[in-house]
């Protein structure tokens, strides 16, 4: 077996129906447990639910990934999942540079005074 060969067949996934079958019933799990959490109204605050709702969102965007989309960190040498990193990583600054902007022009906001939101159209 040449090296070329040997290179092909690490870098190879092994796509199997059990594979798919697998990440299937995780995907219809991971999206009946959140229904029942909101139709049953498990918890008493919906914050908690909130964030055990956003838990398991990423959970199943992981099972996609590795189930279905096969993003392993041997896929193409590492690079899909380094690529990955990065989105994430830019995401993360986005979100939260956006929520501190708007949170801060909230608060330096100077309310309006009741003769100025009577003069308002």
């Amino acid at each position: 077996m040449s090296e070329r060969d040997e290179h092909l067949e690490h870098d190879t996934l092994h796509i199997t129906v059990g594979g798919y079958v697998t990440g299937f019933v995780l995907s219809v799990v991971l999206t009946a447990i959140p229904f029942w959490l909101v139709m049953g109204k498990v918890f008493p605050s919906p914050t908690v639910t909130t964030f055990v709702i956003l838990a398991l969102a990423m959970v199943q965007i992981y099972v996609h990934m590795v189930f279905f989309l096969h993003m392993t960190s041997k896929a193409e040498g590492g690079w899909a999942w380094m690529s990955l990193i990065f989105t994430l990583v830019l995401l993360v600054i986005m979100l939260s540079g956006s929520l501190w902007i708007m949170y801060h022009l909230k608060t330096n906001t100077m309310p309006l005074t009741p003769e100025q939101v009577r003069k308002l159209p």
